[in-house]
Parts: structure tokens; sequence; C-alpha cells
């Protein structure tokens, strides 16, 4: 696979959560949240924002192109042949029913509303699955101390489109997996389910599982992850006729690491895996782990932009992989 860099986002620290994808020839990124002015650690605010930016060529500048509905991140965003579809997703209150398609056209930015979740919900992770958009697992409010097991659909080409609850997977519930589509199949690899400590604060376990789906036939559990994997960007790249990668993701090794300004960053060794052996095998490394991004194909490569590369820490780079058998299969 063959790394390189397209134009930085014009926003110096980039951000995490962001809706990603393109629609006729160009890459939009829009909302998601950073730290402006101060890190965490030091007491800084979280701040989340509508701006969606477009990218009309690999070689082009970014531009400031218009506003999503309101300041919104942490959803899932699909691309369509109508546009992005956004979903659900998170403020600095609370969580969101709402699904809109942001789309490109004339030099300008539009949304426009689709049917509501059936429950707010952030920290989720979907794909596209032939013309049925699903999506899988999250939370449902900022403070929430357990994740949901949901796993819902919206088929597009139903005249009167509206999302259906579906049989969960047979595992945990769970926030942050990684969501991919490949050999006619929606995968749900990873992430991490939550619990009450004695304070009543979230916290997290990390999970290795993973679990294939297929319509008519349900859920099978696939082979565990060799590591835990949570907030890998998502949805996975698939190429060739039964691979997908895991792009890194928090291992959580390094969960209260000191001092948090020294953290080294996220794993980023690639795991692939293989729908016919049912195999994981190591690929590599990336040259830099970005998590809570989302990825997207553009120009016949996978683009991942911005995101989160070490806790409170965001990056405004653009990596994309270059690689001659991608496929969004």
């Amino acid at each position: 696979m063959n790394w390189s860099e397209l134009p930085s986002l014009p926003d110096p620290n980039g951000f995490a959560g962001p809706f990603v994808g393109t629609h006729n020839g160009v890459l939009l990124v829009a909302g998601g949240a950073n730290f402006p002015d101060q890190k965490p650690w030091q007491g800084g605010a979280k701040v989340w924002y509508d701006s969606v930016f477009v990218l009309e060529r690999p070689d082009g500048e970014w531009k400031a192109v218009g506003k999503l509905p309101r300041p919104l991140g942490y959803g899932v965003s699909v691309n369509t042949k109508d546009g992005v579809v956004c979903i659900g997703g998170s403020d600095t209150t609370r969580h969101y029913v709402d699904a809109f398609v942001m789309s490109w056209g004339n030099g300008e930015v539009k949304t426009s509303p689709l049917p509501s979740l059936p429950k707010p919900c952030a920290n989720f992770c979907g794909a596209m699955l032939g013309n049925t958009i699903l999506v899988a697992g999250g939370i449902e409010t900022p403070s929430s101390t357990s994740t949901l097991k949901t796993f819902w659909s919206l088929d597009l080409d139903s005249n009167h489109p509206s999302w259906q609850e579906l049989e969960a997977w047979p595992g945990p519930a769970r926030m942050l997996a990684v969501a991919a589509v490949q050999d006619r199949s929606f995968f749900l690899v990873g992430g991490a389910d939550l619990a009450s400590d004695a304070n009543g604060k979230p916290v997290r376990r990390y999970l290795t599982d993973a679990y294939r789906y297929q319509p008519g036939q349900g859920w099978t559990r696939i082979a565990d992850l060799p590591r835990p994997s949570v907030a890998a960007p998502s949805p996975a790249p698939a190429f060739g006729q039964s691979r997908f990668l895991i792009l890194g993701g928090d291992d959580g090794s390094l969960v209260d690491f000191k001092p948090p300004e020294r953290h080294p960053g996220f794993p980023k060794s690639i795991l692939d895996y293989n729908t016919t052996t049912g195999i994981w095998k190591s690929n590599g490394e990336m040259p830099v782990a970005h998590v809570t991004t989302t990825m997207t194909l553009w120009n016949h490569r996978f683009v991942m932009p911005t995101g989160e590369v070490r806790p409170g820490v965001r990056s405004p780079a653009v990596w994309a992989i270059d690689y001659p058998l991608l496929t969004t299969r």
C-alpha cells in the first residue's frame, strides 16, 4: 500500500468525529469537535463545529463552503448517489436523531432532511450494503454509562424510506466499533462497552470480538481481533473480493497515560481480514494513526481525513491509501 498526503484542512487543530464523504467528484468534510484553546488536561473546553469544507481536486485547496444545520459531530456518514448521508451525532449538550443528505452542486453545499433515527445516537458506526444504510451500536446521551445494542437499516430504494430495527449481533453492546462491507456482507468489529465505576462515571471495556451480518441469514461470529481496536477509521477500507483493513484504533494499552502531553499516540498497526479464510493477519503500519474519523473512497484512493492522533489532540492532516485493487464492494 502506498500512503500519501493530500492538502491539510484549513484549521490548525483539525477535528475529531467529522462527517466525511464525496459527491459530484468532490471531497467533503463537515462538523466535528476539537479543543481550540487549551487541551483537556489543562481545563480546555471541547467545541463542536458546523463548518463544511470542500476539496475539489487532490492537488487543490480546501474551501469553506457552508454550514451544517447545527454544530455536530460523532455521527455516521456514508456516500450515496444523492450526496453524503449524515446520521445522528452530538453537540456539547445532547445527542440527535436527525439524518440529512449533504450534497454538492453549482459550487455550493446543501442539506435536505431524511427520516430520523428511532432514538438519539452518537459514537456508532455504519456503512452502505447495496442501497441500504446499516448502523450499529453507539450511546444515547453524553453521560451514558452503557452502550446501545441496536442495529438499524434505511433502505434508500423504498418508496417511503424509514429506519427499521433489525436483529442485533449476538455479542455485547458497543460504541466506537468499525463497520465494513465486503463479500455482500456487513461486518461489525471491535469497539468498547461501558460500565459505571464507583462514582457513576463511564469506564470502557475494550472489545476484540467481531461479527458478520448477511441479509436473510443473520449474524455469525468471526475470528476475534488479535488486539482491541476502538474508534479506528470507519467504514473499513475494503479491497479485492474478500479483504478489509482495520487501521490502528485505540487498543487501551495507554489508558490514563501520564503525562498526557507526552502520549505517544495510537497504534499504527494494520489488521487485514480475509472473508474467505476467516483469518486476521498483520499488514504493516500506517505513517500516522488517526482515530474518530470517517474513511471514504475518492479518486481511486481511500481517504483518512483529520481525526484524533492522541487523546485530546487532533490533526488537520489528510492521508490517502493508493492501492490498485481497491473497491467498495
